[in-house]
């Protein structure tokens, strides 16, 4: 494939491309809800970026073999995405005036897909440029769409790998994907878990050289990115699994803009029928990763005794919650005796009675509970509540690296936290703290500490912060002279004024 660079004056910048991609939107921001515009938006992205690969390089090639065009298209057909001229976005934008536009779009997407059947099969099956249900009658639709193609045709999203790369364009799209979480209120938690608490989570995970990462529920899939990325090389696996269908739809793309093309990203319910699986038994993983659904009511508790994999052994969660569901399934994914698990999870996961009490205390005797995070509250658009992250360890088991490890690192950063207009954010010193104290396993007053397990039997397993951590800050004493010394002041001033006042009011005849 040629990977032929201009010189650095084309080339677009971060900024400029997310500004562009984003003003692209106002086509839709007002009429069509976040939740589906979004889909349009990014459809239409992943769209331009792979026709202006396949233009450029079909350029380069006729240029390159110009009496040769049995080659050209020998080598157009091993494209990373191989399309026909009719499926690009030229060819779309050419047409932009038509009055089936809407239809034409769909037949590139379906095109698109033909011709990339091992990559992109069923991946714009949940999309309809031609919807008057989200898009309005003919004449609205055609209009918005125009736009849409005009917008994207604009130089500023010339997308050619001349002038853009990889992570320029990646990075648009979880820029978007953001921007989307911020207008979609509550309905982001499907699709978007806030990039600082992805970045924690991530460094938390610590996945190495070689790792296999998996997030059962990775809506667009940028957490299991964020984590790929701590890597430091290409050399990891990526797999997911995503119950929405128009969201897996979205990782999918995100995992392509990211050169991921081998991420393995399922479509369907986790816990109720996981799709990654090796022979009859659930994959292995050395990293797990996740934000699920928060108290997701109505998983599958009703099934859960008979599950055919044995994830709920240590005890079925209750119907109305199924937190404990997804961490139990994340423990029987990872690797036996090597594996990490980060999750996030709401602060009732920590202190529930019921079965979710049984399922906590056999998971602290197993030895498998590492370390407990208490982040700030107001962190996600999706919820006020203040959550924390779990980690659980399976080195710590019988034959594992850390069996000897016998107590958790309990960490309060719930005061860390830089105030914003809709939500709280974490800093990078905000997180760095977190993360050194956690590899360090260090102690700090009202901030960490190194909790044995027999005192956390003690609590009858309660693992609700403040029992282990005091945060209790004494006030200042008092000093008594001080204060009198402050009000002999005030009472001396006063005097004062009390006197002028007195004079001014005899100067204007009103002191009677």
């Amino acid at each position: 494939m040629i990977t032929q660079k201009s010189s650095t004056q084309d080339q677009v910048t971060q900024n400029q491309i997310n500004s562009a991609a984003w003003a692209a939107c106002d086509t839709f921001r007002g009429v069509v809800d976040a939740t589906q515009y979004k889909d349009y938006i990014l459809v239409m992205l992943f769209v331009k970026y792979i026709s202006d690969i396949w233009t450029e390089h079909a350029e380069q090639y006729k240029k390159q073999f110009e009496n040769n065009p049995d080659r050209v298209d020998a080598l157009l057909k091993r494209e990373r995405f191989p399309l026909h001229q009719t499926a690009t976005f030229n060819h779309l934008y050419e047409n932009r005036n038509a009055a089936n536009i809407g239809e034409l779009i769909n037949i590139a997407l379906a095109a698109i897909e033909d011709d990339n059947r091992a990559k992109l099969d069923g991946v714009f099956r949940n999309i309809d440029f031609n919807s008057e249900a989200n898009l309005g009658q003919p004449k609205d639709r055609n209009r918005r769409l125009k736009n849409l193609l005009e917008d994207f045709a604009r130089p500023a999203l010339d997308l050619r790998p001349s002038r853009v790369s990889d992570d320029i364009i990646g990075e648009t799209y979880i820029y978007l994907i953001s921007r989307f979480a911020s207008d979609a209120g509550k309905k982001a938690g499907e699709f978007y878990t806030p990039r600082s608490v992805s970045e924690l989570l991530a460094r938390l995970a610590s996945p190495c050289e070689g790792d296999s990462i998996y997030d059962p529920s990775c809506g667009s899939g940028s957490l299991l990115i964020q984590t790929a990325g701590q890597v430091g090389s290409n050399n990891y696996e990526l797999y997911g699994q995503e119950v929405n269908g128009s969201t897996w739809a979205l990782a999918r793309m995100n995992m392509f803009m990211h050169a991921n093309d081998s991420a393995h990203i399922e479509w369907g319910d986790t816990l109720n029928d996981p799709k990654l699986l090796q022979g009859d038994q659930l994959r292995q993983f050395q990293v797990v990763v996740a934000n699920p659904p928060f108290s997701l009511d109505k998983w599958g508790a009703e099934v859960a005794e008979s599950d055919r994999f044995g994830r709920f052994w240590r005890g079925v969660p209750p119907k109305s919650k199924g937190d404990y569901a997804f961490i139990s399934h994340m423990i029987e994914s990872a690797r036996r005796r090597t594996g990490r698990v980060a999750v996030i999870v709401p602060h009732g996961v920590l202190f529930r009675a019921g079965s979710e009490g049984r399922i906590r205390k056999s998971l602290i005797e197993e030895n498998l509970l590492d370390t407990v995070v208490g982040l700030p509250a107001n962190l996600f658009t999706t919820t006020g509540i203040p959550v924390a992250i779990l980690i659980f360890d399976r080195s710590r088991e019988k034959g594992g690296a850390n069996e000897g490890r016998d107590d958790v690192l309990f960490i309060d950063a719930s005061r860390d936290f830089t105030p914003a207009k809709a939500q709280s954010l974490l800093d990078e010193n905000h997180i760095e703290r977190i993360v050194v104290t956690y590899r360090g396993r260090s102690q700090a007053e009202r901030y960490s500490r190194l909790v044995p397990r027999a005192e956390i039997s003690e609590n009858d397993y309660n693992l609700n912060i403040p029992r282990y951590i005091d945060t209790f800050e004494a006030e200042a004493e008092i000093d008594v002279a001080a204060v009198q010394r402050e009000i002999d002041q005030i009472e001396a001033e006063l005097v004062e004024v009390r006197a002028r006042m007195a004079g001014h009011l005899k100067e204007l005849g009103l002191d009677d």
